[in-house]
């Protein structure tokens, strides 16, 4: 008959031990410790208020529209902004065109061909324009939305061409344009061909104006630049969100050139609706209703016409 084996006491003594290390709630329940193991928590769980510094839970800032609890319009991309603005958040993405990328072999330290991979990285979108058709408040519209987060939002071939396949979109569609703006102004890697953009968009206006057909501006933080010399103050009517920098060039600037200090607010919405370069502004939650309206009325004669 076989023996059986004798049991090692030193391998018992490692048992024992081990069982010690482990402490008490690996003797009584060894699954449970793992249960217990620390979990890596996501990076952009909490967003910070740039206003008061208030660390925010990312889900109920969505459930605000970005909108923090002091009141802060916090910039959004494209993909939030349609699906703010149209009914029920559905619409029809429309492409942008494609253009010819870094006719100027241009490099400020950095090679504007890298930019750009770096940027569509980020934002996920070919460049600062983003274009969708649906309805706003029950009225058809053609939606353009400037990403500020693509280089800034800065206008350059791709953001013209952009503009100008929205404008296109809206006279086929016989459909108003509303157009999102939010950027630093020009884009300085295209140079002259950037400003000429400027001139580009001017004329796809006057195709909407000529057709009768509503051209709306909403001006979100910030619109600055050649952007504001250009589209973004060519509108039938001009819309703000609260709180937004919209101007031409920064009060830094402004301040130095003419050594005076800036009335508080300046070149804020609020100030300059005072001022009438403004028309209204607009909490983020009423905008597509307030939208709806305005394209309903301005779209009046039209509907009526066609009846």
């Amino acid at each position: 008959m076989a023996m059986a084996e004798p049991q090692d006491p030193k391998k018992g003594d490692k048992k024992v031990a081990t069982d010690r290390r482990g402490g008490w709630l690996s003797r009584i329940a060894p699954g449970v410790r793992g249960a217990f193991a620390k979990r890596e928590t996501p990076e952009n769980l909490w967003v910070k208020c740039p206003d008061t510094g208030e660390m925010i839970f990312r889900s109920d800032l969505e459930a605000a529209l970005w909108v923090t609890p002091a009141g802060r319009h916090m910039r959004i991309g494209p993909e939030a902004r349609f699906k703010f603005t149209f009914d029920d958040g559905q619409y029809e993405a429309l492409p942008t065109p494609a253009v010819v990328e870094d006719p100027l072999h241009f490099s400020d330290g950095k090679p504007y061909k890298d930019r750009l991979v770096a940027a569509r990285k980020a934002t996920g979108e070919p460049d600062a324009m983003a274009i969708g058709y649906g309805k706003v408040a029950g009225v058809d519209a053609v939606v353009l939305v400037q990403d500020f987060a693509f280089m800034g939002g800065s206008l350059g071939m791709a953001a013209g061409d952009g503009f100008i396949a929205a404008a296109k979109a809206a006279l086929e569609r016989q459909v108003p344009m509303i157009a999102f703006t939010a950027a630093g102004g020009a884009r300085m890697q295209e140079g002259a061909l950037s400003l000429m953009q400027m001139a580009r968009t001017t004329l796809a206006i006057n195709e909407l104006k000529d057709a009768a057909l509503p051209y709306v501006v909403v001006l979100t933080d910030p619109t600055t630049g050649g952007v504001t010399a250009s589209y973004a103050m060519l509108g039938d009517v001009h819309l703000a969100e609260p709180g937004a920098l919209i101007g031409f060039a920064g009060p830094r600037v402004i301040e130095q050139t003419i050594r005076e200090t800036l009335p508080p607010g300046f070149q804020r919405s609020e100030y300059l609706v005072e001022k009438g370069m403004v028309d209204r502004v607009t909490h983020r939650k009423d905008l597509p209703e307030v939208l709806g309206s305005i394209l309903g009325t301005l779209m009046m004669g039209r509907n009526r016409k066609a009846a």
